[in-house]
């Protein structure tokens, strides 16, 4: 591929460069190669941003529903047309396979489409508190609104993440993952033709710097973040040290997938593997990156996922005969490393993986092997901490009790799969687990309009549905003298 010349930030309706004229190298997972530039956006940046944001979002919130819907599917529409070259671009940027990177693009057009046609259930209410006055309530956007965006899809959740704020009235700035951010130079000319000036800014950056600009900004106060718990808690501190402001956070998950023995050994076998993700590398909040496993089917279940897990197809994401890439990032590779040595120290058993594949293709690059390690207790590191990568633990249990213990030994509480052909037993554990999205007999998926979200330190309020409009907006409470 050609060298990818700086990609441009949005402010103002404008294609711009760092006021500090600083870049940051885009670099292929893959091969290590610098394949593009963003600029460096900080404080500066950020203050023009969300000076043009104010102005624009004046506008917006005057403009007839059936017309805002209308912009959003002229974005929804152009992204259509220039589908493959983002494809093409986030595979490079990401390092996750192209099979399964295909859908992003679908979804967050499909997400565009599903909040356009949401405006009018922007409704307040009635409330008869007496007999002498109207009392009702409205909903009101709150202005400026931020959203921090992360590496593993990073022009799918730019997509679906500003569809509701614009939809509510609000207008956005956006700060793209510092480790995959070409894909936001495409959103950009596409916002900058489609949108009023200033409605949408994009800034790209560092956390240090870009991030921590808007996020301490007085004037943006609404914020969303979507990445991991220390740094979700870092933004809440950083948030309140300035103002009051509204915060939801999507945050990591150490997520159960619990088999019980009446399920068949080769279909829990396939759907453990398939949910473990292995296809973002495991990077992925939903990941079921802790299998739990009844002690009737451990050894069976258990050695066909190791025979599963070890024919995955490792190579060049590009390629869709490819089921895994490389790690997004150094950053990322390390920390799985990482945890691999904790894992052994921990007295865990290796199944399969724990190493950088073999060949000369995988000889630069941040490749590792898809992970097994069984005999996984809640105590070790590997049992309760995020990896985000391609690691699957393996619990055992003999009572649904204890399954419940191990599932709810976490910090984490985002998503869980139970596996169980027993009625009874699936809504017994469903009640039980404290997850904010339970699968029965399914895994990962995501299905339009329902509410997505953690329970504990996985976050706080919901996305992908109508919650995610309303958290948009204020309620203001309005009373008539009759």
């Amino acid at each position: 591929m050609r060298y990818v010349e700086t990609t441009p930030m949005l402010i103002n309706g404008e294609l711009v460069q760092a006021a500090s004229g600083k870049t940051l190298d885009s670099v292929n997972p893959a091969t290590e190669e610098v394949i593009g530039r963003i600029p460096a956006g900080g404080p500066a940046d950020v203050e023009a941003a969300v000076a043009a944001a104010a102005r624009a979002q004046v506008e917006w919130a005057k403009t007839e529903m059936d017309e805002r819907a209308a912009r959003l599917r002229a974005v929804a529409a152009r992204v259509a047309e220039r589908a493959d070259e983002i494809l093409q671009l986030e595979v490079r940027d990401t390092g996750n396979t192209i099979s399964k990177m295909r859908g992003d693009v679908g979804m967050g057009i499909k997400v565009l489409e599903y909040y356009a046609g949401l405006g009018l259930e922007l409704k307040g209410s009635t409330i008869p508190a007496s007999q002498d006055h109207l009392h009702f309530t409205l909903r009101e956007p709150y202005g400026v609104v931020g959203r921090i965006i992360p590496f593993n899809h990073p022009v799918m959740f730019a997509l679906s993440r500003m569809a509701a704020p614009l939809m509510a009235g609000n207008s956005i700035i956006i700060k793209p993952p510092e480790a995959s951010s070409l894909s936001a130079g495409i959103l950009a000319e596409i916002c900058r033709d489609e949108l009023p000036a200033g409605l949408v800014n994009i800034v790209t950056g560092t956390g240090a710097e870009a991030g921590a600009a808007l996020v301490r900004h007085r004037q943006v106060k609404r914020l969303a973040f979507i990445g991991s718990v220390p740094t979700g808690l870092a933004i809440q501190r950083a948030a309140a040290e300035v103002c009051v402001k509204h915060v939801s956070l999507e945050l990591g998950g150490k997520n159960p997938m619990i088999i019980f023995p009446d399920v068949d050994p080769e279909v829990a076998a396939t759907a453990a593997v398939s949910a473990m993700n292995f296809a973002w590398q495991g990077q992925s909040c939903g990941s079921c990156s802790r299998l739990l496993l009844h002690e009737d089917v451990y050894d069976e279940v258990l050695r066909r996922i190791v025979e599963k897990t070890e024919q995955l197809i490792i190579g060049d994401p590009l390629d869709p005969q490819s089921q895994m890439g490389p790690m997004n990032s150094r950053m990322q590779l390390d920390k799985v490393e990482h945890y691999v040595r904790t894992a052994h120290e921990d007295g865990a058993r290796l199944m399969t993986g724990g190493e950088r594949p073999e060949g000369r293709q995988f000889e630069r690059g941040y490749w590792f092997k898809p992970t097994v390690f069984a005999e996984v207790t809640p105590q070790i590191r590997i049992g309760h901490e995020e990896i985000f990568g391609p690691v699957l633990s393996v619990f055992r249990w003999s009572d649904e009790q204890e399954a419940l213990r191990i599932a709810n030994s976490t910090e984490y509480g985002l998503t869980a799969a139970i596996w169980t052909n027993d009625l009874n037993k699936a809504t017994r554990m469903m009640r039980g687990v404290k997850s904010g999205y339970v699968w029965i007999n399914g895994f990962s998926a995501h299905h339009l309009g329902t509410p997505f979200g953690g329970m504990g330190n996985s976050g706080l309020g919901r996305e992908e549905g109508i919650e995610e409009l309303l958290s948009y907006t204020e309620n203001k409470t309005v009373h008539i003298k009759l």
